[in-house]
């Protein structure tokens, strides 16, 4: 069992649904980052999604490529990355923390090297969001070897057909895209996402948790309630692209953490 696996079976336990946030490993810089993941459990966290910087971040609007280009800016590299969760395990050994990012620096690194040194800093999952599942021997296979979730993203264009296909190696939960497009670009509504859960619920047996398009307690509350829980990132790394204090970021965190919670 995972951490991820070991969350979701206390949140049951209690009746709660998840909060996972987003953020950019190295935005601004290393040592805010550092001090923002570190705060972010003690907001209502229960995920910590940490994104690895890329220059071709395909899959993302325009507030998470910015973030990406700060953090590459400032010296940030898979390697970092990889400390960066060294030195959060230092303090924190129960919070689980899925590198979400692509598959490039993973292959340049090496794929058995990298699975060995993201095991070694303490990251329990895997989101990359280029790899399909018909290149699961690429990296999903060898990650669950390795003992890493691999999870999956599904989205509204994900069809029954292929629905199957796309839920065949993934473990730890399901990201559920509510939109059509890019990060950050539209808003998303519970009353679409619901029936899109259940099918996926009924698909895979894991839990479905819901991004894109959440940047308010209200709807962090909302889509929870139809949901295993919800995800925010843009908005996220929208306060820190702003060059809010700290303190306030972890503040606008734990008011979406408490919506996700009442859902």
């Amino acid at each position: 069992m995972t951490r991820i696996d070991a969350k979701f079976a206390e949140l049951k336990a209690v009746g709660k649904k998840a909060f996972v946030s987003y953020i950019m490993a190295g935005d601004p810089d290393y040592d805010t980052s550092l001090e923002v993941v570190k705060g972010l459990p003690g907001a209502g966290v229960d995920i910590i999604e940490l994104g690895l910087p890329f220059t071709d971040p395909m899959a993302d609007g325009p507030t998470i490529q910015l973030a990406g280009q700060r953090a590459l800016e400032s010296g940030m590299t898979l390697e970092r990355t990889l400390q960066l969760a060294t030195e959060f395990r230092e303090e924190d050994d129960t919070t689980p923390i899925v590198l979400m990012g692509y598959y490039n620096p993973i292959y340049n690194h090496g794929v058995d090297q990298f699975l060995t040194d993201a095991k070694a800093a303490g990251i329990d999952g895997l989101i990359v969001v280029d790899l399909p599942p018909e290149e699961d021997e690429e990296l999903c296979i060898p990650a669950q070897a390795a003992g890493l979730n691999f999870i999956r993203l599904a989205t509204p264009t994900t069809d029954d057909k292929r629905l199957p296909k796309v839920m065949q190696n993934t473990s730890g939960f399901v990201y559920y895209v509510s939109i059509t497009g890019i990060t950050g670009a539209a808003e998303a509504q519970a009353v679409d996402v619901a029936p899109e859960v259940a099918r996926i619920q009924a698909a895979s047996n894991l839990p479905v948790i819901v991004g894109f398009g959440i940047n308010t307690p209200e709807k962090s509350k909302a889509i929870a309630k139809v949901a295993d829980g919800a995800v925010v990132g843009s908005a996220i790394v929208s306060k820190i692209a702003s060059g809010t204090p700290v303190p306030e970021v972890l503040d606008f965190v734990r008011g979406l953490a408490d919506g996700a919670h009442q859902g």
